[in-house]
């Protein structure tokens, strides 16, 4: 199961190798060109993690606007205690939350999960692996809201425990807890959907 969510997802594994705290720096300086090389730098990840967690592409880009304004207000708070891409998924998280509270949507839908397929793949497999990821995004889909942000912020994000304890403002034993139990129910919901298929 580990596996087919991490190839799923092997276009997000592109961690910009600056970790950007001197964009960061130069933002709380008021540099509006600082602001838009942040922006060019993690709007891809962000913008992906705020569609898999509102599920509406068009809520998803206003909330990437209200995150950025968000950045440009508190840049000058970033103590470097995490890598900025968590700084920003965080502040990407509370501001989705914020506007779904306000709205009374519901939450993390991961319908929009894309995929990159190899070089010249096989139509048998190309075939097969679409079946997988459907039954695979079917299944992320029926977990609890819990559930599906910890796989997307481990798998999707690839963030450590420490990250992830801090983006959810919960201490590392609970976060490896709610990992092993959404893992265990995303397990079971696909042996539910094997059995059901054979």
């Amino acid at each position: 199961m580990e596996k087919a969510v991490a190839r799923e997802v092997t276009w997000m594994n592109q961690r910009p190798a600056d970790d950007g705290r001197r964009l960061l720096d130069r933002i709380a300086a008021k540099d509006r060109d600082a602001l838009s090389e942040l922006c060019t730098r993690y709007q891809t990840v962000l913008f992906r993690y705020l569609c898999q967690l509102v599920g509406q592409r068009e809520l998803a880009e206003e909330i990437l606007q209200d995150t950025l304004v968000a950045v440009w207000k508190s840049a000058s708070q970033f103590e470097g205690r995490s890598s900025v891409q968590t700084w920003l998924i965080g502040i990407a998280r509370r501001q989705a939350h914020n506007t779904l509270r306000r709205r009374s949507l519901p939450g993390l839908d991961v319908s929009e999960l894309e995929y990159v397929p190899a070089a010249d793949p096989e139509p048998e497999d190309v075939a097969l692996a679409r079946a997988e990821r459907e039954d695979l995004a079917a299944a992320i889909q029926r977990l609890v809201p819990t559930q599906r942000e910890i796989l997307l912020l481990t798998f999707v994000h690839e963030l450590s425990y420490q990250e992830m304890a801090k983006i959810l403002g919960i201490p590392e034993g609970t976060v490896k807890s709610r990992l092993n139990h959404a893992k265990r129910a995303l397990r079971a919901l696909l042996e539910a959907s094997e059995e059901v298929g054979r």
